[in-house]
């Protein structure tokens, strides 16, 4: 499979007339989507890069949704899930919600309902997909800067004063400012607020060796009971 698109749905119900009759409603609202019956044929699909969001049933043969959703946290593969099962109770949807589930939906659920479920969790895909974007960018910023360079940047991120930076790299202050104005230059920060805003986005601290202390920085449709 090619990276997808944003649009898609991937569904995963071992209930083939479920599955038949979801798929319907998505794509007539215009959704693209790839249809799955089981977690593992899901898991083993080609390819490996997951844009959209995921409409996944709770009770599943072998892997069920629950644990699908714990794989896919581990993995680190953050796709949006809306659950629909016709098995659910309170404690299983509190235990999927506080997972990362965007909805838990019960069968037979209103067509209007999954179609607003899914297109708020294609919207949380959409904006996670930019912020991981932004932070690539920011990163490749960040890997053209020198040794010296980070080392100078992490001081700044932990508070210290250009003197301060100086004595602790055992340099003159005058090359301590030099460095900032470049590392301003090539993170492509107008101001030194937003440099450290830039710097707690990508996760820097300060050297380990220098003893600065670290920063933390409604519907009459509805759809088929399984």
């Amino acid at each position: 499979m090619s990276e997808s698109t944003a649009e898609t749905v991937f569904l995963v119900d071992d209930d083939p007339a479920v599955r038949k009759a979801l798929s319907r409603v998505l794509r007539e609202e215009g959704f693209s989507v790839e249809a799955f019956e089981s977690a593992e044929t899901f898991l083993a699909r080609p390819g490996t890069r997951l844009g959209g969001c995921l409409v996944l049933d709770v009770t599943l043969p072998g892997l069920d949704g629950l644990e699908l959703q714990h794989r896919l946290a581990e993995e680190r593969q953050g796709l949006p899930i809306v659950f629909v099962t016709g098995y659910g109770d309170i404690p299983m949807s509190v235990k999927a919600i506080k997972a990362g589930a965007k909805d838990f939906l019960t069968k037979p659920a209103a067509a209007d309902a999954l179609v607003a479920a899914v297109l708020s969790a294609l919207e949380q895909d959409a904006t996670a997909r930019q912020a991981r974007a932004e932070i690539a960018r920011l990163e490749a910023r960040l890997a053209s800067l020198t040794t010296r360079e980070r080392e100078v940047l992490a001081a700044l991120a932990a508070g210290r004063l250009n003197k301060q930076i100086a004595a602790d790299l055992g340099v003159v202050e005058q090359t301590v400012k030099f460095h900032r104005a470049r590392i301003m230059e090539r993170m492509q920060a107008k101001t030194i607020a937003e440099l450290m805003h830039i710097a707690a986005r990508v996760g820097i601290g300060p050297p380990a060796s220098s003893g600065v202390p670290a920063v933390t920085a409604p519907s009459s449709r509805t759809l088929p009971h399984a």
